[in-house]
């Protein structure tokens, strides 16, 4: 019998209005070193061979998005206004536009967050070699390394024993199938998909990311992805 060729798919939620972030634009539209940040985020997976359907998810209302794209030659990501309120709702959203545009439940998804616009393609191309041969998939994450504090009216309830507590970041990689389902039982309170994988009883696989693969959330978050991009620049202009 003929087995389903595999493929991997990019999932990119893009529909929040960045509250945090203190910006006046949506800070997936901020500029960094001369680029909106999330067209950062894009041209890192642009980078990595052998994905298939690419997919950024906006709010009902975002228009701006495709014409970035066109702009900046990346044209072959779709862009779908199905986004919700919450990222749950959005993930769910996308995964089920993948599915009406042919995607198949035994196909593979990458959910990255818009907003971790210094991924590198190598961790990238780390998370898809592990996966591929795990029957659950996976998330990237980082051991914590600080002390971890509970607080309570703003002072320290406890410390926290921090071995075997990693920080969840993306890509995270999942079955279509099995996602949508987990997404759907898990309901819209879950804040990453390996959350909704643990919901339904699955453990993912933690695989080693790089500290520089960061969220950028806070005004000074954007300070510190712009001195890590200029580095970058600079580093490539000198191996040129």
């Amino acid at each position: 019998m003929a087995t389903h060729p595999e493929k991997i798919h990019v999932l990119i939620p893009c529909a929040g209005s960045g509250s945090r972030a203190g910006t006046a634009l949506p800070k997936q539209y901020t500029l960094l070193e001369g680029l909106p940040l999330v067209i950062h985020t894009v041209q890192a997976f642009a980078q990595v061979a052998g994905l298939s359907q690419c997919l950024l998810v906006v709010a009902p209302d975002d228009v701006t998005l495709a014409g970035l794209l066109a702009q900046h030659n990346l044209g072959q990501w779709a862009v779908s206004p199905v986004g919700g309120a919450t990222r749950a709702q959005s993930v769910l959203a996308g995964l089920r536009h993948l599915q009406a545009q042919g995607a198949h439940e035994a196909d593979w998804v990458m959910v990255h967050d818009a907003a971790r616009c210094l991924i590198e393609p190598a961790s990238v191309a780390s998370l898809m070699a592990a996966c591929r041969a795990d029957a659950v998939g996976g998330l990237l994450a980082q051991p914590l390394a600080d002390t971890l504090k509970a607080e309570r009216g703003g002072r320290v309830q406890a410390t926290l024993e921090r071995s075997a507590k990693w920080l969840a970041q993306t890509p995270q990689m999942f079955r279509l199938g099995v996602l949508t389902e987990a997404l759907v039982q898990a309901g819209d309170a879950v804040t990453d998909e390996a959350s909704a994988m643990e919901h339904i009883g699955l453990a993912p696989l933690l695989v080693r990311g790089s500290a520089h693969n960061f969220k950028v959330t806070y005004p000074e978050d954007f300070q510190l992805a712009r001195a890590l991009l200029a580095a970058r620049q600079v580093n490539k202009e000198a191996s040129a």
